[in-house]
């Protein structure tokens, strides 16, 4: 039986391999493996690792690896080393990755480094900020590839990876995005106890590379939700250099009836409520990923989603009030023609299809460059 090892760090990655996780589980030819981490075991950001462990997955384990905002660098290391102290112990034969985190680019390093094989999750895509680089880093420290589209497919191949070595599954939460099994709009307003009839929701996530502007950007951004006069469901940042900024200015919405805040959501429950949503407004992936596939609109802020995806129903604004203001104007509904650039849901389908091909287990752990002329 093959050892798989997930690594996961926030709430938002862990809705992007739960599905992934789900088809290995009950296989009998693979014993997967959760290695928990990051922002699911602090209590300010929620906790999340209660909804990891509601899941009924076996084999979890949990490491805290938080040092502080401003030492991304230590929190890797300190990640580097819980991870290869787990792995020893484990002894995987594939270690997955996701995204652009650097519990990612930790967990990519033990492996490469342990001639482990490592897989990547969503690779080959254009985050901006700092994200893009330790994306692309993972990358090239990973020896297998799960993208969610064609354009990822070729950038990979553009920055030398193989092409044998590259499976096109589009996104996992996809698979969850059209499951029978999400919660009504009525279940989840009674659960996080939301009374309001029609509302927004509002995700606003650090940008480390304008570390010198986030607390004026922050400041403009709730600015302008106070004076739009329309309820929010406000959903904390992630813990990225600048949160605190973030977090000081959403005290402003304090005792403000038109403002739900929460420090985290269950996964199915965030998808319910954007897809019940007026709209979307921040820089989360969310606002260019999932809310197109609902067709609902998003006021995508600023530069953390520059170039991810284009829809007619995403408004791009810089981060001042008086352009957010005049977003609001411009907001486009049209749920007749949803955009579906990131799969078909079948991701988790695919991704054991890989596993059970003697293709994955091929790969050779020692890697090639492919130059791309």
């Amino acid at each position: 039986m093959r050892k798989i090892v997930f690594l996961t760090g926030t709430r938002a990655d862990f809705g992007k391999i739960k599905a992934l996780i789900k088809s290995v589980e009950n296989h009998s030819g693979f014993e997967p493996y959760i290695f928990v981490t990051g922002m699911h075991l602090l209590e300010e950001y929620g906790y999340t690792v209660i909804e990891v462990e509601r899941c009924g997955f076996n084999n979890i384990s949990k490491f805290h690896n938080h040092t502080d905002e401003a030492t991304m660098d230590l929190t890797l290391a300190k990640t580097i080393n819980g991870f290869s102290k787990y792995i020893k112990d484990i002894q995987p034969d594939l270690i997955v990755v996701h995204g652009d985190r650097v519990e990612a680019l930790a967990g990519a390093i033990v492996g490469s480094l342990n001639n482990i094989l490592v897989a990547h999750i969503e690779g080959g895509e254009l985050s901006g900020t700092i994200d893009e680089l330790i994306r692309h880093s993972v990358s090239k420290l990973s020896h297998i590839h799960y993208t969610s589209n064609d354009e990822a497919r070729k950038r990979l191949m553009q920055m030398g990876e193989l092409e044998h070595s590259i499976f096109t599954i589009g996104s996992p939460d996809v698979d969850i995005m059209f499951s029978n099994n999400l919660p009504s709009i009525d279940q989840v307003k009674r659960y996080y106890q939301i009374d309001y009839d029609t509302y927004a929701v509002a995700m606003f996530h650090p940008v480390t590379t304008e570390i010198d502007s986030i607390e004026k950007k922050a400041n403009q951004f709730v600015d302008a939700l106070i004076e739009s006069n329309k309820d929010y469901v406000v959903i904390y940042p992630n813990n990225d250099l600048g949160s605190k900024h973030i977090l000081n200015a959403y005290k402003k919405l304090k005792n403000n009836d038109h403002f739900k805040i929460f420090p985290s959501i269950r996964f199915e429950y965030f998808l319910t409520l954007l897809k019940k949503a007026e709209f979307i407004i921040g820089n989360s992936s969310a606002g260019v990923r999932e809310a197109p596939y609902y067709g609902i609109p998003t006021i995508n802020i600023g530069n953390r989603q520059l170039n991810r995806a284009n829809s007619s129903q995403i408004i791009n604004v810089p981060c001042k009030k008086s352009a957010i203001l005049e977003a609001f104007n411009n907001l486009i509904s049209d749920n007749d023609e949803p955009i579906k650039t990131f799969g078909k849901g079948d991701s988790a389908k695919l991704f054991l299809e890989s596993l059970e091909s003697s293709r994955v287990w091929s790969i050779n752990h020692q890697k090639q460059f492919k130059d791309a002329y």
